[in-house]
């Protein structure tokens, strides 16, 4: 069973390194690897998938870069609320054409304007006077055991859907909550004074009837909307539905333009930048490291260096950037040298259809080279101008991140000298060694770059890389998987999550083919096609698809410790970035039906939308 046993969930953060000793194999050919300990489940509906509405962006990220482009426009132009329809379309307008999306989307640009235009007031409206109004249709229809009153769905808990979850934060915040259509109600808790500001998930269609009607009330209200309006297994960003649920006044990363600060990173890496950091390269071996580092790449790492202090420090002075700058080339010195040895290790000669270093210089250069950066990363931290106290802990939580992620490479290495069945928990637990310590050696030298201290802080962003890390493995094993990466005959083997998941879950012929390359035996005959159908069959790549939430989900229940409401607003947006494609279930058909049928008019056939015509 994949399913951790009762009694033993807790969070990843409770390992330490040495839980994972010397993998050996057990009499069932097993390795010794301790197993992951699992996240807590998320509903099956969450990994369902269907194309937007054509209103819509199609794509998260052109939904975010949409987003992102509304917030710049009402920073550089403030706008006071409730804002005329003419001027939401005009901001609407602009933002459209700032990303190069079409005029079919106004609408939905329209909304999103409106949600923005609110968000200061609604953050400074206390939880307890705030309603989350969500739509029934978000349940599972066909399996939901929970019943109606004159109030809405009362829901049970099933952990069918997201209901509950979104239910039980809002309700653990104060919010009061309803699930129904139920405007009548909502207007009527509004005239008592009751309720201050809404938070809502809605379809466009309900939305533009609705908005004359929020406009004359001017009160805060955001809702985001669903991403199709036919009401059957429809979806929503939900992870701009938590921001908003979790949006308060003392959260200031609202504020942070994350674009911006990408574009700012990119450009601690230009050639004369980091000569200018780092003094001129001395010799062969400086100058390929130099160039391996200036490579154009994510920079992921040294983002979040960033990104975690200028939550902490958001005016920082030119002596703290400099700061901040110096500490975050060092992350991503790290990084890059990690990279180098891993291709070596693997024996990778090309990355993304490009020569790795030892696919163009050969391994020794590529070996000394990655030797270079480490000893980089590590004489800038010395160099960075931090506290004796600062230097010391950066220098050690930089050696604590180097060794951990070297054991996690360690039991991958002996597991391909001797390749033996893996349980996919301990597949779980090698991503976990091998991949969090990066993102969480970034987080924490960003803390303390900003001047932050103490375990606790320390701890909280521990459990938030553990849980990132993993999930970012999963993603790339479920990206390998559409891409043909490691299916392929003569792909170098490595332990790989969905192909444990397949060997767990597939009967007969299936179940040896999978087992098979799960220990990384070449199978004559195998075409990718055939690998995927098998995975398919036996459901395993909507399982890791279903990890891949949980572990997301942790990485935002993680952040719970954290006393900085800016950092803990700063790291949600964060993970929605990394994790570009979040989705879930969603809305409104039987309202619309039931006005309908009050109004003697007949009703619409299921999936028409009486608002437009569309389907």
């Amino acid at each position: 069973m994949l399913e951790a046993r009762e009694g033993t969930r807790m969070s990843t953060a409770d390992h330490t390194a040495a839980d994972s000793p010397a993998p050996r194999a057990d009499a069932a050919g097993r390795m010794t690897i301790p197993l992951a300990i699992l996240p807590a489940p998320v509903p099956p509906a969450l990994i369902r998938s269907r194309p937007p509405h054509p209103s819509i962006p199609q794509t998260k990220p052109q939904r975010t870069a949409l987003l992102e482009a509304i917030r710049r426009g009402l920073h550089e132009r403030p706008a006071v609320p409730p804002l005329r329809m003419e001027e939401l379309r005009e901001r609407a307008r602009a933002a459209l054409a700032e990303v190069g999306l079409p005029e079919t989307h106004l609408d939905y640009a329209g909304v999103l304007v409106n949600n923005e235009s609110w968000r200061d007031a609604l953050a400074a409206v206390p939880f307890e006077r705030r309603l989350l109004l969500m739509p029934k249709c978000l349940r599972v229809e066909s399996r939901c055991p929970a019943p109606f009153d004159e109030f809405g769905l009362l829901c049970k808990s099933c952990g069918l859907c997201s209901i509950q979850d979104f239910q039980a934060e809002a309700e653990r915040l104060g919010y009061a909550v309803l699930v129904a259509e139920g405007s009548a109600l909502v207007m009527a808790m509004i005239q008592t004074g009751q309720i201050e500001a809404i938070v809502g998930v809605s379809c466009l269609p309900v939305l533009e009837k609705t908005h004359p009607f929020v406009e004359a009330a001017a009160i805060p209200a955001v809702a985001v909307p669903l991403l199709q309006d036919d009401c059957i297994d429809t979806m929503v960003d939900d992870d701009w539905v938590w921001d908003y649920i979790h949006l308060e006044s003392s959260d200031a990363s609202r504020r942070l333009d994350l674009g911006g600060l990408r574009d700012r990173v990119a450009g601690w890496f230009e050639p004369a930048a980091l000569e200018g950091l780092l003094g001129p390269a001395e010799g062969h071996a400086e100058r390929v490291a130099r160039d391996w580092l200036a490579l154009a790449g994510k920079r992921w790492r040294p983002f979040l260096a960033a990104a975690v202090h200028g939550a902490l420090v958001p005016a920082p002075s030119e002596a703290e950037e400099a700061v901040l700058r110096t500490v975050a080339v060092a992350v991503e010195c790290f990084h890059k040298a990690s990279l180098v040895h891993d291709d070596i290790e693997d024996g990778d000669l090309e990355r993304y259809g490009e020569p790795t270093l030892p696919g163009a210089l050969g391994v020794p250069v590529a070996l000394n080279a990655g030797d270079v950066l480490i000893g980089e990363g590590y004489r800038l931290l010395a160099e960075a101008g931090l506290p004796a106290e600062a230097a010391a802990r950066a220098v050690g939580e930089a050696a604590r991140s180097q060794r951990l992620l070297c054991r996690g490479q360690g039991e991958e290495l002996a597991w391909s000298r001797a390749p033996v069945t893996l349980a996919s928990r301990q597949v779980l637990e090698i991503f976990r060694l091998k991949t969090a310590p990066a993102f969480d050696v970034a987080l924490q030298l960003g803390a303390i770059a900003a001047g932050a201290s103490g375990e606790s802080m320390a701890d909280v962003l521990r459990g938030f890389s553990e849980a990132v890390g993993i999930a970012y493995q999963i993603k790339d094993d479920l990206e390998d998987l559409q891409d043909d990466a490691g299916l392929l005959p003569g792909a170098q083997p490595r332990p790989s999550i969905v192909l444990a998941l397949g060997a767990e879950r597939a009967r007969g012929a299936d179940r040896d083919l999978l087992a098979r390359l799960s220990r990384g035996e070449h199978v004559a005959g195998a075409t990718a096609e055939g690998v995927r159908l098998a995975i398919s069959a036996c459901k395993a790549d909507e399982k890791a698809a279903l990890l891949l939430e949980a572990y997301k989900e942790q990485a935002v229940r993680a952040l719970d410790g954290l006393g900085s409401a800016t950092l803990k607003g700063l790291l949600r947006r964060v993970l929605g970035k990394i994790f570009d494609d979040l989705a879930f279930e969603g809305f409104c058909r039987e309202a619309e039906q039931e006005r309908l049928r009050a109004s003697g008019a007949a009703p619409q056939a299921q999936g028409a939308s009486p608002a437009d015509g569309r389907g």
